[in-house]
């Protein structure tokens, strides 16, 4: 008797709003930390419009893509985005798109830091083609989506690389140096979410 080979869990393709919104998760972390609850946190930002949006409709936009990253981090994570260097941030924001976008995550680590462990040196939308076609193997939904669409999210992805510091905008793999204290929290993940960058550390 014939079965279907089973499927992966589908990916999540929604991450084209804001890029890595490293600025706007310095204004909501301390309001979190400081409700510590999720719904009223976004009742305060958009009452107060903390994200100075002048549209509602891209405040709340904004917020539906920020506050899921936000809530795959810990509580010692958010407050490092609350209080760290823009540099401890933007690697967080990227921590927390890889942990929150199965797709980003492992293009990441298969493709991203394996390139850069082999000094492969660049990293181009070539490669991202090339994993993304191995990946619509096993993902029906990756070819459901219209060639402007995959265009974005290619286009989005790589922005958020270089607003981490993880790829120049010419396409050079950077060498990421993760403060002591980011990179303790990346490796209380098991593995360790150190695994999201261009680092040799472990």
């Amino acid at each position: 008797m014939m079965t279907d080979t089973p499927r992966e869990p589908r990916y999540a393709l929604s991450f084209t709003t804001g890029s890595l919104l490293s600025t706007e998760a310095a204004l909501v972390a301390p309001v979190y930390l400081h409700e510590r609850d999720w719904t009223s946190t976004r009742a305060r930002v958009k009452d107060h419009n903390l994200l100075q949006s002048r549209v509602a409709r891209s405040n709340t936009r904004t917020l539906g893509a920020l506050i899921p990253r936000l809530q795959r981090l810990t509580d010692a994570e958010l407050q490092i985005v609350a209080d760290g260097t823009s540099t401890e941030r933007g690697h967080l924001m990227w921590a927390a798109a890889c942990r929150l976008y199965s797709l980003i995550g492992e293009f990441a680590e298969e493709v991203l830091r394996t390139r850069f462990l082999t000094l492969a040196g660049t990293l181009t939308y070539e490669e991202y083609d090339s994993f993304y076609r191995s990946k619509g193997m096993w993902h029906d939904e990756l070819g459901q989506i219209t060639d402007l669409s995959y265009k974005k999210l290619r286009q989005v992805l790589f922005k958020m690389m270089i607003e981490a510091g993880l790829l120049t905008k010419h396409g050079h793999i950077e060498p990421v140096l993760l403060s002591s204290r980011v990179a303790e929290c990346l490796n209380r993940r098991t593995p360790s979410d150190i695994r999201f960058f261009s680092a040799r550390v472990a």
